[in-house]
């Protein structure tokens, strides 16, 4: 069998490297940097597991910048961005339906599985307005920094098809990420595309709703004087609720939380709800209530603030949509001053962000440290730090 991918982000590269382990796999990126990498065993992204399998040596993987090699692939994974467009209040797809129509003149027979996350009722309409009998979705469950882990460790496996002619090359499809996982006895789904659309979009609204609903106990515990941790452990004890994904921050961030609450909530559009709406609008309230803080904390407003990391997640590299950089920026407009801490920035400024990677001198130079998760390397600095990190984990 031989499958293409086309994409090296969290989706594409952890996909690629799982399967290249049975199988032959070409990885395609139009950026020529991370495709030496990838041939030269170095994951471009920050990834425990991708780069020990990449190193590994044992991997059937080739990455190239040509997409024409894709021809006689069983399977092609489409995992390009979708970035959110705040004008159309609608994923931006062009990167998608440009590889489904290459790929259609290159290599027809091929199946084409959409990994990369699309509004509700795209594959569908894709295929009726381009006469497309091969294109099927499949949503991924991953987190940035463990996405390979997550691959070989799946909650589920899951297709969606736009007709039923596509079912048996689902269910190819589905079995062929089982056989490549380690789990016995995954649970596989073949459903419509535009269930499984809404699977993901549901799937991580309901995970931003949990991150949102801990952040506003916090801010009542915080606004009471009451002590969050223990709220927060008392409502979780009950197994109904569970003890995961409770951990106060400051806000959900990163590339798919934010884009996705809001993409689903543009697909609700002529329904009815008011959860769906709270859900976006309460984060927005989390990363103002965070500001407001800081800015009472200082007091003044020649004072300067300390960003302690803009990653969203330990263990990663992405500040994709952080949460922190919309309070820079409230905090910005407020009259302070702001540095950053980050290492994986080596550039003296970022964005317009004065860059100190030198924890002392950041120390020095902070009057408050905002920090969305307390590491090691903070602990010797936490007399200045504002951070609701209760359980020390993301």
């Amino acid at each position: 069998m031989k499958i293409t991918v086309v994409g090296t982000g969290y989706v594409g590269l952890s996909l690629a490297t799982l399967i290249s382990k049975k199988y032959e796999v070409i990885a395609v990126d139009i950026i020529e940097e991370k495709v030496k990498m990838i041939q030269n065993g170095v994951s471009p992204i920050v990834d425990k597991e991708i780069q020990e399998f990449l190193s590994s040596g044992e991997l059937n993987l080739k990455a190239t910048t040509d997409i024409s090699e894709c021809k006689g692939s069983d399977f092609v994974i489409v995992a390009t961005p979708t970035n959110y467009d705040p004008e159309t209040h609608y994923f931006n797809t062009k990167s998608v339906e440009g590889v489904i129509a290459q790929v259609n003149q290159i290599s027809p027979e091929s199946t084409v599985v959409i990994k990369s996350t699309i509004p509700i009722d795209f594959t569908v309409n894709l295929c009726k307005d381009k006469g497309y009998t091969n294109v099927m979705f499949s949503p991924e469950f991953l987190r940035e920094g463990k996405a390979l882990y997550d691959n070989l460790h799946p909650s589920r496996i899951i297709a969606g098809i736009p007709s039923e002619n596509l079912r048996d090359k689902a269910e190819r499809f589905v079995r062929l990420l089982a056989e490549c996982c380690m789990e016995k006895d995954v649970t596989t789904m073949i459903i419509g595309s535009t269930e499984a659309e809404s699977v993901k979009l549901f799937s991580n609204t309901y995970l931003a709703m949990r991150v949102a609903y801990f952040n506003e106990l916090d801010m009542f515990a915080q606004m009471h004087g009451l002590n969050a941790q223990e709220i927060i452990t008392g409502v979780c004890l009950d197994p109904r609720v569970g003890s995961h994904y409770n951990n106060p921050s400051f806000g959900y961030g990163g590339y798919c939380l934010p884009k996705d609450t809001k993409q689903l909530l543009a697909n609700y559009e002529n329904v009815p709800n008011s959860l769906i709406t709270a859900i976006v609008e309460s984060n927005k309230i989390r990363k103002t209530y965070i500001a407001d803080e800081i800015d009472r904390k200082i007091g003044r407003r020649e004072g300067t603030v300390g960003i302690f990391r803009l990653i969203m997640k330990s263990g990663s590299d992405n500040f994709r949509e952080s949460s922190v950089m919309d309070i820079m920026k409230d905090l910005a407009s407020r009259g302070l001053k702001i540095v950053v801490y980050e290492p994986t920035v080596k550039d003296a400024v970022f964005d317009g962000w004065e860059i100190v990677n030198d924890l002392g001198e950041f120390y020095k130079r902070s009057d408050v440290i905002l920090a969305n998760r307390i590491t090691d390397d903070l602990k010797p600095y936490t007399d200045k730090v504002f951070c609701r990190d209760i359980f020390n984990r993301d």
